[in-house]
């Protein structure tokens, strides 16, 4: 039976909702290299429009498939075609839902107020389903360990190159996106902080070229078990990131590459890359 379990999270003036949203990233922040628990495994969350059923019925469908992906870890799930019929009925594997108002401490105004209002819909799906499910499509849940997975990201906007740290004010937007995509697919990472970058004097521009080994130094007392290395570039003609993602496993080296995407699909892309290579399906395409 599926229960909707709804929290009202609007109440408090706006300057309180903004203090809160602050509060609850920089808890997110902090928890970030916690290990994946299995309840969140089959928890999935999307954005929608208002709280109609139609809107929430497509929601389910997002969230199956990002579900599909995140237990088993099996990123070429994403665009099959073998899961329409499926995500046609996402519904009846839904456990519970519930709602988060994005606009939190911000007055409804007219139609924003009702229908055009954006939430976050999390989604809580049945285990022996999914499980069940992943088995039909050949695949089975990633149920050994899962790496505390290292990221080190280099970013090239333009004529400068900078790289992403859990501290740096100049990468907040990319630091913030590694972790929704780190959640999105099931691992738990962490990220270099400036003083550690600084004592092994790496240039962003030689991040993709520089071994995992030597990079791993930067990430040496947070306990990472693998270093995912990302290089992105701009490119003015695509109006998207050049993205070439690099992953060393057990000294076999995985390579692979994107064009003309945002960085949120690029991080998303490659850490589910990450994530089917150590979950055992394969290279990513």
């Amino acid at each position: 039976m599926m229960h909707r379990r709804w929290v009202d999270r609007t109440t408090g003036n706006e300057r309180g909702g903004v203090a809160l949203s602050l509060a609850i990233q920089l808890i997110a922040i902090l928890l970030l290299s916690q290990p994946v628990r299995a309840d969140d495994l089959y928890r999935a969350q999307t954005i929608v429009t208002g709280q109609f059923e139609p809107n929430r019925s497509i929601g389910f469908a997002v969230c199956l498939e990002d579900v599909l992906i995140k237990v088993s870890g099996a990123l070429q799930l994403a665009g099959d075609s073998r899961l329409a019929p499926y995500k046609a009925r996402a519904a009846e594997f839904v456990t519970g839902f519930d709602y988060h108002d994005q606009m939190t401490g911000t007055p409804k105004r007219d139609e924003q107020g009702t229908r055009d209002r954006p939430y976050d819909l999390i989604v809580d799906f049945n285990k022996a389903k999914i499980d069940d499910l992943l088995g039909m499509l050949g695949l089975k849940p990633w149920a050994s360990h899962r790496p505390l997975l290292g990221v080190i990201v280099a970013m090239a906007p333009g004529g400068r190159t900078y790289i992403v740290t859990a501290d740096g004010r100049q990468s907040e937007l990319q630091r913030e996106a590694l972790r929704a995509a780190a959640l999105k697919r099931g691992v738990s990472i962490v990220l270099p902080d400036s003083a550690a970058l600084a004592q092994i004097k790496i240039e962003a521009a030689d991040v993709i070229k520089t071994s995992s080994a030597d990079l791993a130094a930067a990430l040496s007392r947070q306990g990472a078990e693998a270093i995912l290395i990302g290089q992105l570039s701009w490119d003015d003609d695509a109006l998207g990131w050049s993205t070439e993602w690099r992953l060393d496993v057990d000294g076999q080296p995985h390579r692979w590459h994107l064009a003309g995407v945002t960085f949120d699909e690029a991080f998303r892309r490659g850490l589910g890359g990450a994530a089917q290579i150590l979950s055992g399906n394969g290279a990513p395409q």
